[in-house]
């Protein structure tokens, strides 16, 4: 290696003598540039985004990501710039489990027709949350990124060479104030005795040497300046241009907003249809031995020989006779017919008739009627 030994020593001088100057100016020994308060809050307003961008984004990704293992994963993919392998979301693998395990215990089985059907609903969900975990990547977490490792990269280097600039004018100016001291102290009256004509001589030459200097450090204090200025100003426009990142975060803040809402709002409709489905194949209750063939009628008309092994969903007894009121809890379409469809959160005037399957009550909604599913409603007092 070569190593250019004056130019070390240049730098591990300028390190020592900045290093000086931090501690005098924290011990109020030096006088230290100050900047104006329009530059301070900006300096402040820049800092408090850098933080809470940096907070927002790591919990993001945690939300995004629970699992720090594979959040440690995906960053060495992308610092080694390879391209991140497909990984299967939770519900996937939910629903692979279950059509392996309908297959196990047989797809004409009650139970395994019903791993099916719920096996299929979780494949979409996790099919969903693919989605919203690459649109969520791409219209937030990535500008927010892009801001901590370029933006404020930028920012911050800028910010070193301005401090930079200020120690060097700093140092300029004690080197005037020291240099105009001196000069001042040489321009004293000599002393004109004739028995020493020498004092004159050393005094004027002295004050000749610290003219000069007085000129070099005024020089370098103007060339100091002048840097320094036009790095306040660089940093400045910078430092402004933080308020159009708040106004790109805001945008993408949005975006993120909406992929979420659409994210649930595909989460709410593939739950309501298994509801239905489930609830049209076996309504309310999950007989052990239903048998999946037949038509839906025929399947809430037969008795059922294990009822005292009935999977109830929720339990709710009809009233045994005369009509109440009742508020329906989710949407519901009918089969048929004979059934009445329902919307969440209106109110229906129920009944039972003889003879009726425990799990269905008539309901009326002015002039329609028909059957509605017990676990569909929330009964009245």
């Amino acid at each position: 290696m070569d190593f250019n030994v004056r130019k070390l020593a240049s730098d591990a001088g300028i390190l020592f003598s900045r290093a000086v100057q931090f501690t005098e100016e924290k011990l109020g020994q030096a006088e230290k540039t100050e900047l104006d308060t329009h530059f301070e809050n900006l300096l402040a307003r820049a800092d408090c985004t850098k933080n809470w961008t940096e907070k927002i984004y790591r919990q993001t990704e945690v939300l995004l990501q629970p699992n720090p293992g594979a959040r440690i994963e995906e960053f060495l993919y992308e610092k080694l710039d390879r391209k991140i392998p497909p990984r299967a979301t939770n519900g996937e693998i939910l629903s692979q489990f279950m059509l392996e395990a309908a297959k196990e215990f047989g797809p004409g089985t009650p139970y395994g027709s019903t791993l099916i059907k719920v096996g299929d609903c979780q494949r979409r969900l996790g099919g969903a949350e693919r989605e919203f975990l690459q649109a969520s990547s791409i219209s937030f977490l990535t500008p927010l990124r892009n801001f901590l490792e370029g933006d404020w990269r930028t920012i911050s280097r800028e910010r070193r060479l301005l401090e930079n600039r200020r120690l060097d004018l700093d140092a300029c100016k004690a080197r005037l104030k020291k240099a105009k001291a001196a000069e001042a102290k040489a321009a004293a009256v000599p002393d004109f005795q004739e028995t020493r004509p020498r004092n004159y001589v050393l005094s004027a030459s002295a004050s000749a040497l610290w003219s000069e200097e007085l000129d070099k450090s005024e020089q370098e204090l103007r060339v100091a300046q002048a840097e320094f200025d036009r790095q306040a100003e660089v940093t400045r426009l910078l430092l402004e241009g933080i308020s159009s990142t708040h106004v790109n975060h805001l945008r993408c803040l949005r975006e993120f907003a909406e992929a979420q809402a659409m994210y649930y709002n595909q989460c709410h409709k593939y739950m309501q249809e298994l509801q239905r489905e489930l609830g049209r194949r076996c309504p309310d209750s999950l007989e052990v031995n239903c048998e999946p063939s037949g038509s839906p009628s025929d399947l809430l008309n037969s008795p059922s020989p294990l009822d005292s092994d009935t999977l109830q969903i929720e339990e709710v007894q009809p009233p045994a006779s005369g009509t109440r009121k009742a508020r329906v809890l989710y949407d519901y379409t009918a089969a048929d017919s004979s059934e009445l469809s329902l919307r969440a959160d209106e109110l229906i005037t129920v009944y039972t008739m003889p003879g009726m399957d425990s799990d269905w009550l008539i309901g009326e909604r002015g002039n329609q009627k028909g059957k509605v599913p017990v676990t569909y409603l929330e009964l009245l007092s």
